[in-house]
């Protein structure tokens, strides 16, 4: 019996880089996956991946961005699948500036993208999480934790979805429900198309690595979500779990 079996999971940002290797896993540990993304073409491609490995699958196109778009997702899962089971909100729109240069267009897109489309989603979501003890999992950032140069407004937005998560994981604890945040260092297009602007960074990052590279979006982050809404990790909740090769051990 796989781990997710009857299980519905709803991942914003599914069709492309971590939130598409968290999809794959998650289906491919039984639970039904409705993806969520801006881009149809990515959706339908992940979609179809997803099938072909025998799961079943649901694309919505909406922006996260747009709280009745999150709605209409949240909606469109029950209506698809009979409930909702695992919440993961893995969209966010990324901004690298310094600190000097970041205006407060870049702030408004991070946080719209960001922590205010997890808080609507996770109120959207709330009164299904309930109904089956449900979990949800959110997206930080290693960037956001080391407090790196060049990243202000997103981690900014990443910081203040672990502080969301964390006043979920206390008050919605009397409904059975965990939440948690997982920071990942995964080789997404987002983070290939980062590198190969800056080609200089790859070797600094990969240096402050112990394991020694970046990490697969579906073996090693989608595999470790999957294990994390699990029954096997069930006593966890208002955790931080850093999925980065060991990155920010290094000072």
């Amino acid at each position: 019996m796989r781990r997710l079996a009857a299980k519905t999971a709803l991942v914003t940002g599914g069709g492309q880089g971590v939130g598409r290797g968290i999809a794959l896993a998650l289906a491919a540990e039984g639970a039904a996956v409705v993806i969520t993304g801006r881009t149809e073409d990515r959706l339908k491609e992940t979609a179809q991946v997803i099938a072909e490995r025998g799961a079943r699958v649901h694309t919505v196109v909406g922006d996260v961005g747009e709280r009745a778009d999150v709605d209409r997702m949240v909606t469109e899962t029950v209506r698809e699948f009979g409930g909702l089971d695992v919440l993961v909100n893995n969209a966010q729109s990324s901004v690298q500036r310094r600190l000097e240069q970041t205006s407060y267009d870049d702030l408004e897109l991070t946080y719209r993208s960001g922590p205010l489309a997890a808080f609507h989603a996770m109120q959207s979501a709330l009164p299904h999480l309930k109904a089956g003890r449900g979990s949800v999992v959110n997206l930080g950032s290693s960037a956001a934790v080391l407090g790196e140069a060049g990243f202000a407004a997103y981690a900014m937005a990443k910081e203040a979805i672990r502080g969301l998560t964390r006043v979920a994981a206390r008050e919605w604890g009397a409904y059975g429900i965990r939440v948690n945040v997982v920071c990942p260092a995964a080789l997404s297009p987002a983070a290939e198309a980062y590198f190969a602007a800056r080609p200089e960074r790859a070797d600094s990052v990969l240096a402050d690595i112990p394991l020694g590279r970046m990490g697969d979006p579906e073996t090693d982050i989608g595999r470790a979500v999957a294990a994390l809404v699990s029954d096997d990790m069930a006593y966890l909740t208002g955790a931080t779990l850093m999925l980065e090769g060991g990155r920010t051990l290094i000072g």
